[in-house]
């Protein structure tokens, strides 16, 4: 009843929801471009020193853009080119790297499962420093801190192992009958692999905008 008898509060509450939900739906395709480019050129297509290279430089690039929308949705920016700043570009670039050479390595369901528990430890590392380096403090208590970094990583984790699973272990694909439009024939053709891009840009909204929602909070 308090919020309801004080509009500027429900007002506030409303704005900083939107400004949520917006910042992860750009923080989400930012992300879901950069990781979904590299993951094409290292796993998709034949891998080669000038794949993993431009893989590599296009997630480091989408990994800073993407801390500079979270540095300007929570704090003033300021410069982006900063040690400490770059450094968590450098973080998870690493992360994800270190997830598909572990789940590599070690090879089978065993293989993608340990990456997926790697890339949930490397992922609350650095939603903790990148909020450490850009908010400036720490979370008050345990709880924001597991939902601000522990459940978003999770997530993400989830989705990658989804994504991952649908390319070494998932064989099939639906066909549609043709669908005639006028003089033209239309046939959709949805493989495993999209259903894994579209549960891992899915899980992946839905960190981000818990992130983006804890972090707001007064």
């Amino acid at each position: 009843m308090s919020v309801i008898r004080q509009p500027e509060v429900l007002g506030q509450t409303t704005r900083r929801r939107v400004i949520g939900v917006t910042a992860a739906i750009f923080t989400t395709a930012i992300e879901a471009i950069a990781v979904g480019s590299w993951f094409l050129l290292v796993v998709l297509e034949t891998r080669t020193v000038s794949t993993a290279l431009a893989g590599i430089g296009i997630l480091f690039c989408g990994s800073l853009v993407r801390a500079s929308v979270f540095g300007a949705t929570t704090s003033e920016l300021g410069d982006i080119i900063q040690p400490r700043r770059l450094g968590t570009a450098v973080f998870v670039t690493a992360g994800w790297t270190l997830w598909l050479l572990v789940a590599e390595w070690v090879g089978g369901v065993t293989g993608v499962l340990a990456a997926g528990i790697l890339l949930v430890a490397m992922l609350t590392g650095h939603f903790s420093l990148e909020r450490r380096v850009f908010h400036g403090a720490r979370p008050s208590s345990r709880l924001p801190r597991v939902r601000c970094a522990v459940v978003p990583a999770f997530l993400i984790a989830t989705g990658a192992t989804a994504l991952l699973s649908s390319v070494w272990f998932v064989d099939w694909s639906v066909v549609s009958p043709p669908i005639s439009l006028e003089t033209t024939q239309i046939i959709l053709h949805i493989e495993a692999v999209q259903v894994g891009f579209a549960l891992f840009a899915l899980v992946m909204f839905l960190a981000h905008q818990q992130r983006f929602t804890i972090t707001l909070e007064p």
